[in-house]
């Protein structure tokens, strides 16, 4: 990522959650989209199958009222942060057995940013008075993540 991105990258996590990250975090919230955005293509993939399609559609994606809410949020801070042409770059993915269309690919930036919106919040709720994740705190709030998702 780039100089740029690395600043948006901590801008937008002070803005969503009052917190401090830095470039040593960026692996891990790289591989936290990854992880989570293949989770989510995962289901939607067993959904297209289920339904005789060859195709993923955004419908098929299991984007749960929570999670639509943090869309929204990210919606209104990317306004402020612009940070969704670097998530553009965050979403690609392994080939599935069922190609997501083209509408669910537009898609993935928002979602990734509802994600995002999603996991610095949950630093908050789990750590109250952590300004600076550490290693233990990301172990923590992805293995929320891993549960619910």
């Amino acid at each position: 990522m780039t100089v740029m991105g690395v600043s948006k990258f901590e801008r937008f996590f002070r803005a969503a959650a009052g917190l401090d990250v830095d470039k040593n975090d960026l692996k891990r919230y790289g591989d936290f989209v990854d992880a989570k955005l293949y989770d989510l293509l995962v289901v939607g993939q067993a959904s297209a199958k289920a339904n005789g399609r060859d195709t993923v559609e955004p419908w098929d994606l299991p984007i749960t009222k929570g999670l639509q809410e943090s869309i929204h949020r990210f919606r209104r801070l990317d306004e402020e942060v612009e940070l969704k042409p670097i998530l553009e770059q965050l979403a690609a993915h392994p080939p599935l057995d069922r190609t997501p269309t083209q509408e669910t690919e537009e898609r993935y930036p928002e979602i990734i940013g509802g994600l995002s919106v999603a996991l610095s919040e949950t630093f908050k709720i789990m750590y109250p008075d952590v300004k600076n994740p550490q290693t233990s705190h990301w172990d923590g709030v992805t293995a929320v993540f891993d549960r619910l998702l």
